[in-house]
């Protein structure tokens, strides 16, 4: 049964498992994000925790006790380490143009925030070299390093943490500064302009990361760039191999300089650029699927002997599964995904707060009771 008491963080076998290098003493978990109101319930309700709510926590004390509370949760909750995400951000003024504006609307989950944002997809900031020159950019030197290094100095023993700086480059262009429409001309019109803003990003990120070198603890970077949807990349596979993936190829090449795991999440098809992923990008692990794309196991059938797979428990079935059922469903995956290493048990994206949070401890449940024993064997056989 899953242990909420007495859990046991293993970094560095972790490590080894997601590079296919040691087979698993029990199942590891990986999650990109857990809901801020997801944490809130868990602290609160199962913990013994104080909540402080991140917007109202206005000096280093307070802000301290939130990074606290994520890392009670993501530790209570077994994880063998906890994710931060920076506040390096594209997207920090958004007040530079009345065109970056967020799409709102109702937020109707169990945990509900009040409403949600959707990025706009019509026409961002830039869509100019006059827009290019005038946008306040980002500073390398007013990135905030402190969390992450607070982190490292506080999460217990035998837990890592993974770093995310920024969305990713893609992500930056399509939702930040071009718009996806306006993008989506720009390849064509004006390819210059992307070419330099994409360079600029990318720039930007990598030099984020390279302050972030020799954090205690570290186990490495995650960075998520959503470039496809349910059947294709949302740009030409071209567009995404000339301008997106050399900076992710450097961002893997720095985190493999330095003994540090290189993990992408992206949602939707990317099947006309995952052999560029793995052989030339060379990613340590894949994370973000949904069944009705592909399901995790044809994935790690198809790919598992050159990187690792994480999570793959669709969040759809997360959602509207009775528990008995979700129970039945999350086993077959790790019969299928765990035998040979280079699996991580997870959701296919992210713990969200309209997933129920019975179903959501089932899966953990369903981790903690799985066994090798009497199960199949690997399917696949290292290189």
């Amino acid at each position: 049964m899953v242990n909420l008491k007495k859990p046991r963080p293993d970094r560095e076998e972790f490590r080894k498992v997601i590079l296919r290098q040691k087979v698993p003493s029990r199942v590891p978990l990986f999650e990109l994000h857990l809901d801020r109101e997801v944490v809130k319930y868990f602290t609160e309700n199962l913990f013994g925790g104080k909540w402080i709510e991140p917007s109202e926590a206005k000096d280093r004390k307070s802000q301290e006790k939130v990074l606290e509370n994520n890392i009670l949760c993501w530790h209570r909750l077994g994880y063998d380490y906890l994710r931060l995400s920076g506040d390096f951000r594209f997207s920090a003024s958004l007040e530079f143009a009345s065109a970056s504006k967020r799409r709102k609307a109702e937020d109707t989950a169990g945990l509900s925030r009040g409403t949600r944002n959707w990025a706009e997809e019509v026409r961002g900031v830039i869509a100019s070299w006059e827009d290019f020159e005038k946008f306040p950019w980002p500073r390398l030197e007013d990135f905030n390093l402190w969390p992450f290094e607070f982190l490292a100095e506080n999460v217990p023993e035998g837990m890592g943490i993974f770093a995310t700086f920024s969305q990713g480059i893609f992500e930056v262009l399509a939702n930040s500064l071009f718009g996806l429409e306006t993008l989506g001309y720009l390849v064509y019109d004006n390819p210059e302009l992307v070419r330099e803003v994409a360079d600029k990003v990318g720039g930007l990120i990598y030099a984020s990361y390279e302050k972030a070198l020799g954090l205690k603890n570290l186990l490495g970077f995650v960075q998520g760039d959503d470039m496809g949807f349910k059947t294709a990349t949302l740009v030409s596979p071209n567009v995404l191999k000339e301008r997106i993936l050399p900076w992710h190829k450097k961002l893997a090449q720095l985190a493999d300089e330095n003994n540090l795991l290189y993990i992408l999440h992206s949602c939707g098809n990317l099947e006309t650029i995952m052999e560029d992923l793995i052989s030339d990008v060379k990613i340590d692990a894949k994370h973000s699927f949904e069944d009705a794309i592909i399901p995790a196991a044809e994935f790690k059938r198809k790919y598992g002997s050159r990187i690792a797979v994480l999570g793959g428990v669709d969040v759809n079935k997360m959602c509207v599964l009775g528990e008995k059922e979700l129970r039945v469903y999350v086993r077959k995956i790790l019969d299928e995904c765990v035998p040979g290493g280079g699996y991580a048990l997870g959701t296919g994206n992210s713990v969200a707060n309209y997933i129920p949070t019975e179903n959501y401890l089932a899966m953990l449940d369903e981790g903690a009771k799985w066994t090798q024993q009497d199960r199949r064997p690997a399917f696949w056989k290292k290189e």
